[in-house]
This record gives structure tokens, C-alpha cells and sequence, in this order.
């Protein structure tokens, strides 16, 4: 089964996905991007990096199941061959893309399964937003107006399935496994 989770920057779902990953032992899909590599971050483990030529070349080439330019700057896009050989052996595959790439996922494989992740409220999305200390004021208000944004077009998309809201994360975690686990019982008994 091919799961798909989206939400905002600062609602938890990168922590969410990989716990997700863990306790019922999917496979995390490797997106490809053409931002810098950070310092403590690994090729092919936390994203294949490539330069803007390279990036486009496999956008005409039809390799990546979905794709998107984040916050005007950088292009992230799910290398589709990968999805495919995971899922061809039986594997659940966990996609952590925005609402633009699932809204592509959606019409190409309807039959995936997507959840949500919202915040409590804008006031606590910005508390996180802020608490990361990773970033300058300026970036968090342009994070919070785009995550404002992204939270609506879920809302209104229909696209999701679930939309859950990560107000604790232990039993945001419990509920989002317990939707991916009843999800895939009824594609085995259908």
C-alpha cells in the first residue's frame, strides 16, 4: 500500500512518518531534491541530491510520480521507479510530500491512502514553528502564511482520507497507525 503524509512545517509528520516506518515496518520513500545538502544529512538516505539540470532531465524523463517547487526555491520530487519496486514486492511505502505532490499522487494512484496532519491551531503551529530555533523570524512568518495556505488546499481538496491533528504526539502516532493498519486490512479483504 502506498501511504502518503502531508501537513505543515512544524506539525510533527517527518517524527510522525518515521515512527509509522518503524512500528509496522514500511519503507521510507527517498525523495530527490535540488537543495544544498545539509552537514549531518546522507545521500540516499535522507534525500537524493541533484543540481537543477539533472532534477528537470528526470521531469521530462517521466521518473518521478510527483514533484514540486517548496517556497518558490527548491524542487523535491518521489523517484517513481523506486515507489514502484517497493510496492511490486509487497512493501507499504510512506511518501512525506506536500499537498501539491499528493494532489498529483491522487490522480495518478488513486488508490493510495493519505492522511493529513494538522496543527491544534495557527497559535500553536507558529509556537513550533518558532521553538525549532532553526530559522529567522522573516522564514517562520513566510513558513506559517505558506502552511496557512497548504492547510486550506488539504481542507478543501478532498484528496485526503484522514486529516488528524497532532496535538500530542504519542497518540498522534497511535491514531495514525491504527488508520494505516485498518486501511490496509480492507485492501487484503478486498
Amino acid at each position: 500500500m502506498l501511504l502518503v503524509i502531508s501537513g505543515p512545517s512544524g506539525v510533527g509528520k517527518t517524527t510522525i512518518s518515521h515512527e509509522v516506518e518503524h512500528r509496522l515496518g514500511a519503507r521510507f520513500s527517498v525523495s530527490a531534491t535540488t537543495r544544498p545538502r545539509a552537514e549531518s544529512e546522507v545521500e540516499g538516505r535522507d534525500y537524493l541530491f541533484l543540481d537543477e539540470s539533472e532534477f528537470r532531465r528526470r521531469v521530462e524523463a517521466g521518473e518521478f510520480l510527483e514533484h514540486a517547487q517548496v517556497f518558490g526555491r527548491h524542487w523535491y520530487g518521489t523517484p517513481r521507479e523506486a515507489v514502484a519496486s517497493q510496492l511490486a514486492a509487497g512493501h507499504l511505502v510512506i511518501l512525506e510530500i506536500d499537498v501539491q505532490g499528493a494532489l498529483q499522487v491522487r490522480a495518478s494512484m488513486p488508490g493510495a491512502f493519505m492522511i493529513f496532519i494538522d496543527p491544534p491551531s495557527e497559535v500553536e503551529l507558529l509556537r513550533r514553528l518558532r521553538g525549532r530555533a532553526r530559522e529567522s523570524e522573516a522564514v517562520i512568518q513566510r513558513r506559517f502564511e505558506e502552511a496557512k495556505r497548504e492547510i486550506e488546499l488539504a481542507r478543501t481538496s478532498g484528496a485526503y482520507d484522514h486529516h488528524v491533528v497532532n496535538d500530542a504526539l504519542e497518540p498522534t502516532i497511535d491514531a495514525v497507525c491504527a488508520l494505516v493498519t485498518e486501511a490496509r486490512r480492507g485492501a487484503r479483504d478486498r
